[in-house]
């Protein structure tokens, strides 16, 4: 029996998100005041008082669901993961979780991971789409298929759980693989309400700018392995922890894959940290005898 704790990505940020721990945990409202100064701005007030609107902007969501994940775990009485994972951006709150990555460092590489993120959205209109009720194999082959005639780019981005998978790419060419999903039976190909195609080789000027940053920065030997989105499996070795990292932003997430090499390595506890329960309900959605619980 063995427990794993995974940290949500980019979407699950709320307007509140934290203020309980700022208000109530003063080690909580500690790393609050500190990640306020490494950024330069006052975070803190956005994710307690901002608007939906403020929330979403790249810059502001990914360090706000860094702090709030790592803030949560970290005030988890005893918390000692077996093994941990991340959806997206979520792998560096889990790297956090089991001492690859200083709280520090891992700030600074999400906020930095965030700005070139958004400079590579906005070089060229891209977008994701999530498609439902088509097999992982079905969704591969027609996303191929538009990519070959239509020459844009459309790649799957997201394994969220069976039947659940996310495309990225041009905006032509997502536009063109929902039909052609919807044509191949899906029962939803929907366009999702964000600012670029996250996971697709269209990311390649952040992946390179993120590359030096990471190349930069010192890694921990991890106190357990992290089950990374491009490997799906468990890793322990630093360098290659690293290479995974920067490879997560070009290449696609596996988090089905993930969750299924966490249980095959005997998970049968699940807690996500941070804000909502979108893993938990992934998870149970992969394999619905385990136990999921979240912790915000």
């Amino acid at each position: 029996m063995k427990h794993a704790f995974v940290f949500p990505g980019q979407g699950a940020q709320f307007s509140g998100m934290g203020k309980q721990h700022y208000d109530t945990n003063a080690f909580a409202k500690k790393l609050f005041e500190q990640a306020n100064e490494i950024l330069g701005f006052r975070i803190s007030d956005t994710m307690f008082a901002g608007t939906d609107e403020e929330l979403k902007q790249t810059a502001i969501t990914q360090p706000a669901i860094f702090l709030h994940s790592v803030i949560a775990f970290k005030t988890i009485d005893g918390a000692k993961p077996d093994m941990v994972a991340g959806h997206s951006l979520g792998e560096f709150s889990a790297l956090v979780a089991n001492g690859t990555l200083s709280f520090e460092d891992g700030l600074k590489l999400v906020s930095l991971r965030a700005g070139a993120m958004q400079k590579a959205c906005e070089q060229a209109p891209s977008t994701m789409a999530a498609v439902l009720g088509l097999a992982d194999e079905k969704v591969e082959e027609v996303c191929a298929k538009v990519q070959n005639e239509s020459g844009e780019v459309v790649v799957p981005a997201n394994y969220n759980c069976p039947g659940q998978l996310v495309i990225s790419g041009s905006l032509k060419g997502i536009e063109a693989a929902c039909e052609a999903m919807k044509t191949a039976g899906a029962k939803r190909a929907l366009i999702l309400p964000v600012g670029g195609a996250f996971h697709s080789p269209l990311m390649e000027p952040a992946r390179k700018e993120l590359q030096q940053a990471i190349e930069g920065t010192y890694f921990n030997n991890p106190s357990c392995a992290v089950y990374q989105n491009v490997a799906a499996k468990g890793v322990i070795n630093k360098e290659e922890i690293k290479q995974n990292l920067i490879d997560q932003l070009t290449g696609a997430v596996r988090w089905t894959q993930c969750v299924q090499a966490m249980i095959g390595d005997g998970a049968t506890r699940f807690t996500e940290c941070g804000p909502g329960k979108v893993l938990q309900g992934l998870i149970l959605k992969v394999n619905k005898d385990v136990s999921a619980e979240s912790v915000g």
